[in-house]
């Protein structure tokens, strides 16, 4: 993060700039304060920014109004987005701002120096005295968006985004050195029952030489075999995001099942809802009952169902994650829908066939 402020003379036009740049190789531990020397004449002063009106907010607005405003106008300038020359400084600034105005210590800092001595110093200032930082900034705002970011965010990050329907955020963002970043692997029944291998397009971190993280695409191939268990974990060693100066994370996926339509998973069985009337519970029946591999197979029932009963259908459920070639049991389980209201002839009738029972 750069945060900058300027202190302003009383009867002179000399400008003092304090820079508190935070950024470094490794972790971003290093602090290097610096002051600019005083200019006893310079030709003219610098020139300064309202935050408030880089992002067109009132100087009352909330948090929530500013970071709105930061993303829409984040969106229109962002440099991969934006040809324009001036838009990556424009980016710049915008990040500037929000990063001081949503901070309620910096905004208090700046409400009360940076906006009653006439702004700060803007962070694209061209002056000779700071052109030798420009590269330094410059990479400390890119580390800053990276991995300095919070959810509200994650938009502008393009290291956090969701590549593909199927994969789910990987939670918390950018993991530290040494910690798998584990992402959940969304997968259907269907995929179960006859395994499956999904294309996965990961945007992550590399680096490409000492100083600085480039983003890099690779398509993984991720197998999940017949019969694995929600929770199973694949991992492939070393390829998730890298941090500079350390070796790249592992990137692990983690099979998690879609809610099925008609189905529930309960080990290598799947349990399938049968809604029946009061009088073929009582009287018997046949349910067409449809199957993981898109068939219907007849159960017909001659005994009394009771609500909440279960039929077998043996070896039609899901492959066995130990013994693919064997598979557990298609359960049916039978509800049973009662009528609002019994005519009064028909519960005589009733209560003379049930009067034994």
């Amino acid at each position: 993060m750069v945060l900058i402020w300027t202190q302003f003379g009383v009867k002179h036009k000399n400008v003092k700039c304090k820079v508190k740049v935070i950024h470094g190789e490794e972790g971003w531990t290093a602090e290097e304060p610096r002051e600019e020397p005083e200019v006893s004449s310079p030709p003219s002063s610098p020139e300064c920014v309202d935050y408030y009106s880089v992002l067109g907010v009132s100087s009352d607005s909330n948090e929530e109004e500013i970071r709105r405003a930061y993303k829409r106008l984040a969106l229109r300038y962002h440099p991969d987005k934006n040809p324009e020359a001036d838009a990556e400084d424009k980016f710049k600034q915008i990040a500037q701002a929000h990063d001081v105005l949503t901070d309620p210590e910096k905004r208090s800092i700046y409400d009360h120096q940076g906006l009653t001595k006439g702004g700060v110093a803007p962070a694209g200032n061209k002056s000779d005295s700071s052109h030798s930082t420009s590269k330094a900034d410059a990479h400390s705002w890119h580390m800053f968006f990276n991995f300095e970011v919070d959810s509200d965010d994650d938009l502008f990050n393009p290291f956090m985004r969701n590549p593909l329907p199927h994969l789910s955020r990987n939670k918390g963002g950018l993991k530290p050195p040494g910690v798998a970043e584990v992402h959940d692997l969304l997968v259907s029944l269907e995929d179960i029952l006859l395994g499956v291998t999904k294309r996965v397009k990961v945007t992550r971190l590399r680096q490409t030489d000492k100083h600085t993280l480039r983003p890099e695409e690779r398509v993984f191939d991720v197998e999940v075999k017949k019969g694995w268990k929600e929770g199973t974990r694949i991992t492939f060693p070393k390829e998730g995001h890298q941090m500079l100066g350390h070796a790249p994370n592992d990137l692990a996926f983690v099979v998690k099942e879609k809610k099925h339509a008609h189905f529930r998973r309960d080990g290598s069985h799947v349990v399938y809802t049968a809604t029946i009337t009061l009088r073929e519970a009582l009287c018997g029946c046949t349910v067409n009952v449809p199957t993981l591999d898109g068939q219907m197979k007849p159960l017909p029932c001659s005994d009394v169902i009771k609500p909440g009963s279960l039929r077998r259908l043996i070896g039609e459920g899901l492959p066995r994650a130990k013994n693919p070639a064997q598979r557990g049991d298609l359960l049916v389980e039978f509800q049973v829908v009662f009528p609002d209201r019994i005519p009064p002839s028909s519960k005589e009738i009733i209560k003379h066939s049930l009067g034994q029972c």
